[in-house]
């Protein structure tokens, strides 16, 4: 099909998650009643990744969770990070992102076995948890009473640029806290707002 990389692109583009070959596949054949197999659409995305590599271009299509989407290059992060913290006024706590963290190494787990390691009551951090997306529950425990399992979902993965759970940096190993006792802390917390150091000479020395 003529232009079929186009139209590829568009898609990409236009969607707000991550569009998987599925959906696109779909989209195309009721688009244009013609049946498109996977092998054409994934010639089409690999003539869109070589023409965005070329420099001029600051964003590429890569595959992350499941699907497909435009994303910066490695060499505008710190210019998009700046942004974020300035355009962001909440991030995810201390006690939620350790909370997430336990549920993206250990899942499927409990609530219980959260709240051992951490050794705080979790339950204001799943909740948030469950309102943002970055957590869904993935069925009961076998065990007495058949809990609850938590495990991240697929906002999860786009939120904190996963392809699949593979990528996670690997941990040497989870120590449980012994005699540490944590506090409840808010799912949020305000970024703290620090001006940039300007001199006459020097360029401005902007935080990742």
């Amino acid at each position: 099909m003529e232009k079929l990389a186009q139209h590829i692109e568009c898609l990409i583009f236009s969607a707000d998650t991550p569009i998987s070959l599925k959906d696109m596949i779909d989209c195309l054949t009721e688009a244009f009643g013609l049946q498109f197999n996977e092998n054409e659409v994934l010639g089409a995305i690999d003539s869109l990744k070589e023409r965005y590599q070329a420099d001029s271009f600051s964003i590429e299509p890569l595959e992350i969770a499941g699907g497909y989407q435009f994303l910066t290059k490695g060499a505008y992060h710190n210019t998009v990070g700046v942004y974020l913290k300035q355009t962001m006024k909440k991030r995810l706590s201390r006690s939620a992102l350790e909370t997430l963290s336990i549920i993206a190494y250990k899942q499927p787990v409990t609530k219980s076995e959260l709240e051992r390691i951490r050794g705080v009551n979790c339950d204001y951090a799943i909740q948030k948890l469950l309102e943002k997306e970055l957590v869904a529950i993935q069925g009961r425990s076998d065990g007495p009473g058949r809990p609850l399992l938590y495990g991240t979902s697929d906002k999860f993965m786009d939120y904190f640029g996963l392809k699949s759970l593979d990528d996670l940096p690997k941990p040497k190993e989870f120590r449980e806290p012994s005699n540490q006792i944590g506090e409840q802390a808010p799912i949020e917390e305000p970024i703290p707002v620090e001006e940039p150091a300007v001199t006459e000479h020097e360029p401005l020395q902007e935080e990742e």
